[in-house]
Formats: C-alpha cells, sequence, structure tokens
C-alpha cells in the first residue's frame, strides 16, 4: 500500500514540473490560454499538496505498525480526500485563480490536514512508544495545523479587499514558513530520527536535537519578517532561534559523520550521495537564514523575485523533495532499477541548474544587470527536471531490481 501511494506521489511530482515547464515556456513564447499568476497558484498548491504532502503523510502512516495493509486501509478515506482536493486545486487555479471552488478545495484541504494531524496524534499515543521521532511527527503535523492561520488570514484579506501589503507578506511568509520549516522539515527530521533510534543512537543526543529545534521554530518565523522593525528583545530572539538551529543541525551531522565512520548506519553509496547533496542543500539554507539576519541584506533578499524563487526552491526541492527520494531509495520502499537512477540523477542535475540560473539572475537583478539568455537556460533546467520526475515515476512500472543501481 505504501508503495501505492509513493508511486501516486511521483507521478504528482512529475505533474508539478510539467506546470514549471509550461510556466517557463510562457515567459520566452506565446501562451495565449495561459494566465501566468493563475498557473503559478496550481503550481504552488499542488506541490504542497498533491507531492510533499501525500509523499510525507504516506511516509509517516508506515512509521505506526508493522501491518502495513491494516493502517493504510484505515487511513484511505483521509489520502483519498488529500488527493481530491490537491487535484481540485490543479484542474481550479489555472483558470480561475482564487475563486469559488479553488477557494472551495484549498479550504478543504486544510481541515483534511487537521483530520489527519488528529488521527495521526491519537495513533502514535495509543502505540505507548516514548521515541524521539514520534516527538518530531506531532510537531509536524501541529505545525501543519497552524500554517492554516496564514491562509485564513489570506482569505480574509481577499474576502475584505484590503490593500495592506504588508499583512498581505506577513500572512504569506507565516503559511510557508510553518510549511517549509513546521511540517516538511519536521516531518523529514522525524523519519530521519526513525533510523538513528535503528542505530543505537543515545535517546538523549537526540532529545537534545528536537529541542534545539523546535524551540527555534516559532521565534524563526519573524526571519521572514525583518522588514518590519522589530523590537530589540524580538530581534534578540531571532538571532537566538539562528543559533539554536545552527546547533542542532551541527550536532545531527557529528552523529550521522560518526556512525558512517564507525560503518554502522548501513546506507548504500547512491541513496548516501543524494541525503549529503541534501544535506548540503539544508546547511546553504541555515547560512542564507543566518545571513539574512542583518536587515540589509534581508531587504536585499525579499526585494528580488528570482532569489526568493531561488530560496523557496532550494528548501522544496534541494531539501525536502531529495530527501523524501534518498529515504525512500535508502529504505527499498520503491522498486529500485536502472531508470530509477537515471530519472534521480537526470532530476538532481536539473535541480543543480535551476538554483545555479536563479541565483545567477538574482545576482544579476541587484546589479540591474539584464541577461535575455537567462529565462531560456531556466527553461532548459525546468525541461531537465521534469523528464528527471517523469522518470522516476515510470521507474516504478518496472519492479525488476537492478544492481547497476548500487555505485
Amino acid at each position: 500500500m505504501l508503495k501505492k501511494w509513493l508511486q501516486i506521489s511521483f507521478l504528482n511530482l512529475a505533474i508539478v514540473a510539467l506546470l514549471g515547464v509550461v510556466m517557463r515556456y510562457k515567459i520566452l513564447y506565446p501562451l495565449p490560454f495561459v494566465d501566468q499568476k493563475k498557473f503559478l497558484h496550481a503550481h504552488s498548491h499542488f506541490a504542497f499538496s498533491g507531492w510533499v504532502t501525500l509523499a510525507l503523510m504516506s511516509l509517516l502512516i508506515s512509521k505506526l505498525g508493522n501491518d502495513n495493509n491494516a493502517i493504510f486501509r484505515k487511513y484511505r478515506p483521509v489520502l483519498i480526500a488529500n488527493l481530491l482536493t490537491a487535484y481540485g486545486m490543479l484542474l481550479s487555479f489555472p483558470f480561475e485563480g482564487y475563486g469559488l471552488i479553488s477557494i472551495i478545495f484549498s479550504t478543504l484541504s486544510i481541515f483534511v490536514s487537521y483530520w489527519f494531524a488528529i488521527q495521526y496524534r491519537r495513533d502514535l499515543n495509543r502505540l505507548g512508544e516514548k521515541k524521539v521521532s514520534s516527538l518530531w511527527f506531532k510537531a509536524a503535523v501541529l505545525f501543519n495545523v497552524i500554517s492554516s492561520a496564514g491562509a485564513f488570514t489570506l482569505a480574509g484579506i481577499m474576502a475584505t479587499r484590503s490593500t495592506h501589503t504588508g499583512i498581505y507578506l506577513a500572512a504569506v511568509y507565516f503559511f510557508l514558513h510553518f510549511q517549509y520549516n513546521g511540517w516538511f522539515f519536521f516531518a523529514c527530521m522525524g523519519l530521519l530520527t526513525h533510523k538513528l533510534e535503528q542505530y543505537a543512537v543515545k535517546k538523549e543526543q537526540l532529545l537534545i536535537i528536537y529541542r534545539l529545534f523546535v524551540y527555534a521554530c516559532v521565534p524563526a518565523y519573524m526571519l521572514s519578517v525583518l522588514w518590519v522593525k522589530l523590537p530589540v528583545w524580538l530581534y534578540m530572539l531571532v538571532i537566538v532561534a539562528v543559533v539554536l538551529q545552527l546547533t542542532g543541525w551541527i550536532i545531527t551531522v557529528k552523529h550521522i559523520r560518526k556512525l558512517l565512520q564507525q560503518k554502522l548506519l548501513a546506507v548504500e553509496r547512491f541513496p548516501r550521495i543524494l541525503l549529503a547533496l541534501c544535506g548540503l542543500a539544508f546547511s546553504i539554507k541555515l547560512v542564507l537564514q543566518s545571513a539574512s539576519v542583518v536587515p540589509s541584506l534581508s531587504h536585499l533578499a525579499f526585494g528580488f523575485r528570482p532569489i526568493v524563487i531561488g530560496y523557496l526552491h532550494l528548501v522544496l526541492l534541494g531539501v525536502i523533495t531529495l530527501f523524501i527520494i534518498s529515504y525512500t531509495i535508502a529504505a527499498k520502499l520503491i522498486h529500485i532499477n536502472i531508470f530509477l537512477r537515471a530519472g534521480v540523477i537526470t532530476a538532481t542535475a536539473g535541480i543543480l541548474l535551476n538554483e545555479i540560473f536563479l541565483m545567477i539572475q538574482g545576482v544579476a537583478d541587484i546589479s540591474y544587470l539584464p541577461i535575455p539568455a537567462m529565462n531560456f537556460f531556466l527553461l532548459i533546467a525546468a525541461v531537465i527536471l521534469f523528464l528527471g520526475f517523469l522518470t522516476i515515476f515510470c521507474s516504478q512500472q518496472f519492479k525488476q531490481k537492478s544492481n547497476s543501481l548500487i555505485l
């Protein structure tokens, strides 16, 4: 059952990438039937619900016990509801933007997240296991619920037709922060911690890492709104949050390196390389976050669209997507064959190219130096991403394993 839901998730990831290709194509060439802004809403909402949320829900459900078939039968209504709302947003946003149907589906998707959070926390409690990974999972679903406050604030702004840009941006970043740095990140860290628990990493050490990140999560939101004049005590709290995150990550990397050096962490070379790239992307993300504490750098970053897009894609693709793919390969939760390897390598190349081109475009914008060919290069990167993700999905139709995957 888990493989089935992961296959659906990978199909949705390919669709997300296809929407990205269409939008990149639209920037360069005429495409009258495509409204760029409406397609962007479909792209982002479906990426969150149809890809990341569906994949993470499926992986988290699999940690509730050994009888996966029984567990997935229980959660089938929740997963189907999430899938239906995701496709509802995919099919409605391109035509009406924020209209009646799309708002209904996006609101229903929030209620589905509530449903999942309540049911999942109850089932975790029933297990009676005092694992640190369970704390990560509980925090993840809680932050997913908290993020909806930003979505409902946005709905209120649109309903009242408010023109207050500051409140609008604060609501957008509130939603994004508790999705990216809350729901997505904590779910991934829960999955990683679940593995580390199996390799006898002491509970006290894993608990320290969890506490550092959970204490930092809420105040770290203010990193996204530093353009607001914060009181000195709040600004100091932001700096503390940055230090806590960096400390937590350094301790995490230290434990993983120790396990690898002692050859206790049984991860094959290919997924290990992917996990290393994922870790590198997250390290870059933390460094960029830390640098944004400087007000002048924060204003610079949020003032140029390519930099914002590059940062969001760095986290969603370089950290979250790469982690999910590498985790499923390392845990052998998907069919491993040569087609999967080709798709993953292609997608990873697309992610790297996309980030490099966005970085160059961002620096060029800051310097007011136009690079007309850059949009064409970004289109190429988008096509490579799509081909990579499509190949990953298609690879799951070939069930036989191939030793050529193991490098």
